[in-house]
């Protein structure tokens, strides 16, 4: 590129929060980016016709702020600490990756593990691994150098949709579920906020479902963006959507009756057949040990796979002779037992959760719930059946979506199992029409979850649980957040598995730990990087996690800005942002949110402009790391495999390998990547090198809208879901226990309760309550409930220094300040715009009151992340943020390891300054 030339449209994309990427075009004038533009040759391809978000737009701006790192620097003043100013200086990149190298030399000669047993270097990236889609090939890195702990989260489990990506993995293969949007005609949204943190997708193909004549009820405290573009809001009571969940399911069985449901999905698609015996546990063949069903034809308990049962969805049966099987293998024979269907204990156990007993917890009148169940199941239009691609499918129209501090915290454990539940009922799960899962972290291969579905015990898909056996428990941890020790549902799938384990523990540990701990005493890792990443300002508790932080002996960070947490580094590294380096993704079949597409393929995220100062691309970033660790061979392996790239370079026909005793350039790197990508996705017809992706953007094949829905694959295998009965979890849960308590480890029980076969309701809102009283305060003194939200401008967090973002937000209602009601305002004395502070039992925040109608009086709600002290511009500018008085306690962890946005506070007016 030259600066002469006049004016350039460059394809890229953007992938700054989860809901990418988003194909855009970058308007270059005499070498400078102007404008950020839709790419139009991406209408028919992309789901967001080739749209970006708001987002997108701030790219030229964040290419020139004035206030970039613009050169390595290092930090002069030993000591660390809010009230310390760092003292960085500028140093060439010779002196910071020469310093970078030694330190990690000496880490390697002393040992990758530490005496407690703990990686010695660790790494934490932002917002829902989407840092993945701008570092390069620094992946590479990380896996030629070994162990790595990635369990300082900036978020992770308290930020974002935990339980969801757990219990998705564990039933839809998917780490978040969404609703068939294209196909749907009736959503039940329990805070799932798609209309801001779903991007153009999920607007674009919810205004068309719109037109389309689909209704929307939103469930939700506040009337977001979301709820204000829906049918109908209901303003829950906060935490309390289980309750709501339990008695739509309620109404299902007992009001409208087994006749009324999708008999045919829950007798061969599901566990609803299986036999439970008294103990709770099923009731297996002796000899076999599979589960029972009773066989209609036969009169007779069978194995659930005997050829040419048909097994009774609900009722109570003699069982002439069987066994159960409990934790730790524990069997127990029974004779002349009792065996209820899963269906029949799930009837049984939801009876008591009527719409009456759930309207006085969520104050959401009982007929409502009763109508809002009604038109569900009338709009399910079960025995409707719809032609994709060939295939006639089931087509059950209707979903139930759930957003953050909804599946995450304690209480998301009882709404994922139910809103799957509601699903399975009416067969809306994995067809179309119905929920269906999109992208995948946990299980492998992260591009095809299809692929992932093998058999497993009992009828169902094989899952990937770390042991909780005797013999085969992790007692000792080998990472800081426990997530092998405490989580079996998290796997064992590398760096993913780790980020989503209770990553506040990690936090929390570093200061204190409970009293009956036996294990080593976790220490600080001696190298720790850092990447788009600020947990002192996007976790809880930030100002005495900032405290920690500057313990940390030695921090990298890849720097755009300083910022709170960067601010207490020993180098800060300018790597070229959005517009200024290149990297190749997958694109297309299932992304996060709604981005279920009809292709797949790869885009290019090119050099647009030149980098500022001396930004380096990523890549070359990780390539002289790799060089001056002495692990360079081990790196181009690493890039050979596939690792940082989309395909491996070598594969059946194609050979496109790096030289491992060579120093790759970037070009080559991603020339070798795009020729190896285009290979594979074409089945050997094409081969495109960088320079044809710098022109044409992307590279897309067709894909059948059926690889949408998992229920056609698990139909080929003959498996079923797991449901509705969680026997196994049960079980494991058990086993988890034995093993904590045989170590005198009791400071998990009350998460261990967390594993039940069905999930019963507790008092969620009552356990803020009680953890209040437990801190020495009073609940009358905190009378309000605190929530946040996303916004589409800002969503995680990352690009608040960006003026326009600002701007923009200014010109949403509510979006810069506290927001409460109006009638709640006006007996505190508060107007409109006055400034008030926000108190919970831990410190303040402040900020601007915003008075609505829209929000709950006993609800107070903050957009966005902020209270900054470091990040230039937005530090500047005062805005509240719950996370700088949200605890961090054990007591409001689940028992995935995630907790919930959600604080009760007390509000009132300041007083203004004299004029």
């Amino acid at each position: 590129m030259t600066a002469d030339e006049p004016v350039r449209r460059v394809p890229t994309f953007c992938y700054n929060c989860v809901s990418g990427p988003d194909f855009l075009t970058v308007k270059v004038e005499n070498g400078i980016a102007t404008e950020i533009e839709p790419n139009f040759a991406a209408e028919t391809v992309h789901p967001g016709r080739g749209r970006p978000c708001v987002k997108a737009y701030g790219l030229v701006q964040k290419t020139y702020n004035p206030n970039r790192v613009r050169t390595p620097m290092k930090r002069t003043n030993p000591k660390k600490g809010r009230d310390e100013d760092p003292g960085f200086t500028p140093i060439s990149w010779d002196e910071a990756l020469d310093t970078i190298a030694e330190r990690l030399k000496a880490v390697r000669a002393g040992g990758l593990i530490d005496q407690a047993g703990l990686p010695r270097l660790a790494a934490s990236f932002g917002h829902g691994g989407t840092p993945a889609n701008y570092m390069g090939t620094f992946p590479a890195f990380l896996a030629a150098w070994g162990p790595v702990d990635f369990s300082f989260g900036s978020g992770q489990g308290v930020k974002c949709t935990h339980s969801e990506h757990l219990y998705g993995e564990f039933w839809h293969r998917a780490f978040t579920v969404s609703a068939d949007t294209p196909n749907t005609r009736y959503v039940i949204a329990c805070g799932a906020n798609v209309e801001v943190t779903g991007g153009p997708t999920a607007v674009i193909r919810h205004a068309d479902a719109r037109i389309r004549g689909y209704k929307r009820v939103q469930v939700e405290p506040s009337l977001t963006i979301t709820a204000a573009c829906s049918a109908e809001w209901v303003p829950i009571r906060p935490k309390t959507d289980p309750a709501f969940l339990f008695a739509l399911i309620n109404v299902l069985i007992h009001e409208h009756g087994l006749a009324a449901l999708d008999q045919p999905f829950l007798r061969d698609r599901t566990a609803s057949a299986y036999l439970v015996g008294p103990n709770g546990l099923y009731l297996r063949d002796r000899a076999t040990g599979k589960p029972l069903v009773w066989d209609e034809t036969r009169r007779a308990a069978v194995a659930f796979d005997t050829a040419r049962a048909v097994p009774a969805v609900a009722g109570r049966f003699r069982v002439a002779t069987a066994v159960t099987i409990d934790a730790d293998g524990v069997r127990v024979n029974h004779a002349g037992v009792e065996g209820t269907t899963a269906f029949q204990a799930l009837s049984d156990h939801i009876a008591r959760y009527t719409p009456e007993w759930a309207a006085a917890i969520c104050d959401v009148p009982a007929e409502t719930i009763r109508r809002i169940a009604g038109e569900y199941l009338e709009a399910a239009s079960i025995g409707a059946t719809i032609e994709i691609d060939g295939h006639t499918m089931p087509l059950r129209p209707v979903a139930v979506t759930l957003g953050k501090s909804v599946n995450n915290g304690w209480g998301a454990y009882e709404c994922c199992w139910a809103r799957t539940v509601l699903a399975m009922l009416v067969g809306a799960l994995e067809n179309p029409g119905g929920i269906l899962g999109t992208t995948v972290r946990l299980n492998r291969p992260h591009d095809n979850r299809h692929l992932s579905v093998k058999p497993g015990d009992d009828g169902f898909m094989v899952q990937h649980f770390n042991p909780t056996s005797r013999e085969r428990w992790e007692a000792t941890p080998t990472t800081r957040n426990l997530h092998r020790t405490l989580v079996p549902i998290v796997g064992r799938n590398g760096g993913w598995s780790q980020a989503l384990g209770p990553t506040q523990l990690a936090w929390m540990f570093q200061e204190e730990r409970p009293a009956d701990w036996p294990m080593p005493e976790p220490t600080h890792p001696d190298v720790w990087f850092v990447y788009r990443s600020n947990p002192a300002i996007s976790f809880w508790d930030t100002r005495r996690l900032a405290e920690s932080i500057a313990r940390f002996p030695f921090m990298v960070a890849f720097a755009y800005t300083v910022d709170e947490t960067n601010y207490m580094a020993d180098l800060l590294l300018p790597e070229a942002t959005d517009l200024e380096s290149t990297q190749l993704i997958r694109m297309g079949a299932t992304k996060y949110m709604e981005h279920f597409w009809d292709c797949h393929g790869v885009v290019l995220r090119q050099q647009a402009v030149e980098p500022q100062g001396e930004a380096r691309d990523f890549t070359w970033i990780a390539t002289e790391l790799a060089r001056r660790t002495g692990l360079l061979s081990a790196y181009v392996e690493q890039l050979n495999r596939g690792v940082a790239g989309v395909a491996p370079l070598k594969g059946e026909g194609y050979d496109v390998r790096l030289d491992p005793a060579e120093v790759p350039e970037p070009e080559r790197i991603w020339d070798a990547i795009c020729r190896a990508a285009t290979f594979m996705l074409s089945d050997g017809r094409d081969t495109h090198g960088l320079d044809w992706f710098r022109q044409h953007g992307f590279y897309k094949v067709p894909v059948s809208r059926r690889s949408w829905y998992l229920t056609p694959t698990l139909e080929e295998q003959g498996l079923r879901y797991e449901l509705p009965y969680q026997e196994r979890l049960m079980r494991i849960g058990r086993e988890l226990r034995n093993r904590l308590h045989e170590q005198n480890m009791h400071w998990w029980d009350e998460q261990l309760a967390e594993y039940a076969a069905l999930p019963d309701w507790h008092d969620v809102p009552g356990r803020w309550e009680q953890a209040l009283i437990a801190a020495g305060a009073r609940t009358e003194d905190f009378p309000f409930w605190l929530l946040t939200t996303k916004s589409m401008q800002y969503h995680s967090g990352g690009n608040a220094g960006i003026a326009l973002m600002d701007e923009v937000s200014e010109n949403l209602r509510g979006h810069t300040g506290v927001i409460i009601h109006v009638d709640t305002a006006t007996t505190l004395g508060i107007g409109d715009g006055d400034p008030v502070e926000v108190r919970s039992h831990i410190g303040a925040t402040y900020g601007r009151a915003a008075l609505v109608k829209g929000v709950r009086p006993d609800t107070l709600v903050i957009v966005g992340q902020f209270d900054h002290w470091a990040t230039p511009y937005i530090k500047d500018i005062e805005r509240a943020s719950l996370n700088s008085i949200a605890p961090m306690t054990l007591a409001l962890t689940d028992a995935t390891g995630s907790g919930a946005d959600i604080v009760r506070v007390a509000v009132r007016r300041m007083e203004r300054p004299a004029a």
